[in-house]
């Protein structure tokens, strides 16, 4: 009788942490949307957003860039334990190459964590993704019960990409995503090209803005629109680069010395023994522009370098500079420390559930996790994040009391 009483004591425990919520949650990225291009650039869909709602900056994960850290929101999971260490590096357990284009991404195995479609299908909900990364591979044998396929040669536009979006939140209710995610390429992509302080870049900014008024009209459109909560972010800022600011790995290191050097922003270099792991440290150290770290004294605060897809040694230029054979003539870079401004990004929020033209203090980006899974009311898998930093966002009414908050 005794076990009877104590397990149903568990279950209800287990009930009154999470419950399912009469909500819906959508997630924008606009990829590169640097905090400050709101105030450079003509951004007036924003600007609403922060007068009906909630602004903040918002603080990437390292590194910052974009595949490590829309899987980082979308896990909660800090890179170094979600799996994507970087735009690219080396799975020596699978003896594979990650990149952005390799055909070897689709494999699951890459991804770890639970991603928060995951999380909400596992208890009931249903949730539609449009090309954020990792939610058109098998993770844990689950997909989005809706999802795009990143298609080159197929790709929706920016408006086809509304307009999905929208056809998902109209569907019958039985059949109708509680979460929706939607990911933009820009001003990123525009931003490598011309840097961030371009009138090119600038357009691209007034472009994704642009769809967001279309999506906002959408959504007051809905039938059930007092019930929608919307979140608009970014995964990392963007920071002027040159040719010129390029240093070149093999002036310091001998090919002999390393098994592997994953270029990027860090550099991941994979020594072929202690002996040359030391001369590699030896010719680094003291190069100007440089900060290079056995994999095992990487700064705390950077939470990297635990991972097996990482390197015995970590190399991470200083803002604007690369480590790179291969200075291409691209003006805007990113992948620095989350503490430099310029990698610091924008984020909004609005719906009944968040207070009206707030400004909140800064936050790491894991922190999303909690928050989306908080506003549906699910439990959300063990992360990295806190729900307490993004509670000053909330209406009172909706925080949790002191007791109902997870201990950190």
């Amino acid at each position: 009788m005794k076990r009877l009483l104590s397990l149903l004591l568990i279950l209800l425990c287990g009930l009154a942490q999470a419950q399912i919520r009469d909500r819906y949650v959508v997630v924008v990225s606009m990829d590169g949307f640097r905090h400050d291009y709101t105030k450079w650039y003509h951004t007036p869909n924003l600007d609403r957003m922060a007068r009906e709602g909630v602004s903040s900056v918002m603080l990437p994960s390292y590194p910052a860039s974009t595949f490590p850290n829309h899987y980082a929101m979308a896990t909660g999971l800090v890179p170094d334990h979600n799996g994507l260490v970087n735009n690219a590096f080396w799975d020596s357990e699978h003896n594979t190459l990650y990149t952005m284009g390799s055909k070897e991404k689709v494999n699951g195995y890459f991804y770890l964590g639970e991603p928060i479609w995951t999380t909400v299908q596992r208890q009931g909900l249903i949730a539609g993704v449009t090309y954020w990364v990792g939610s058109e591979y098998l993770i844990n044998g689950s997909l989005p019960r809706y999802y795009s396929k990143y298609v080159s040669y197929e790709i929706l536009s920016f408006e086809k990409r509304v307009e999905r979006t929208l056809d998902l939140l109209k569907l019958p209710e039985a059949d109708r995503p509680r979460l929706v995610m939607l990911y933009f390429n820009e001003p990123d992509h525009t931003g490598h090209a011309f840097g961030p302080r371009h009138r090119k870049t600038a357009r691209a900014v007034r472009r994704v803005d642009k769809m967001l008024g279309l999506l906002l009209k959408g959504l007051e459109d809905l039938p059930y629109a007092d019930k929608i909560d919307l979140i608009v972010l970014s995964d990392h800022g963007m920071t002027s680069i040159s040719p010129e600011r390029c240093i070149s790995p093999s002036k310091y290191i001998k090919q002999e010395w390393a098994t592997r050097v994953v270029t990027g922003t860090p550099t991941s270099i994979f020594s072929t023994n202690e002996a040359c792991r030391d001369s590699i440290l030896n010719a680094l150290s003291g190069v100007e522009h440089l900060n290079v770290w056995k994999k095992e004294e990487v700064p705390a605060e950077l939470n990297y370098g635990t991972s097996p897809r990482l390197g015995d040694i970590i190399v991470a230029p200083d803002l604007g500079w690369r480590f790179t054979e291969h200075p291409r003539t691209l003006r805007g870079g990113h992948g620095y420390f989350p503490s430099e401004p310029d990698m610091q990004t924008m984020f909004r929020a609005t719906g009944p559930d968040f207070l009206r033209g707030t400004t909140i203090p800064s936050f790491r980006n894991v922190s999303v996790y909690e928050l989306m899974c908080y506003l549906l009311g699910v439990e959300p898998a063990p992360n990295d994040g806190s729900l307490e930093e993004l509670l000053p966002a909330l209406k009172p009414s909706v925080r949790p009391s002191p007791a109902e908050q997870p201990a950190q």
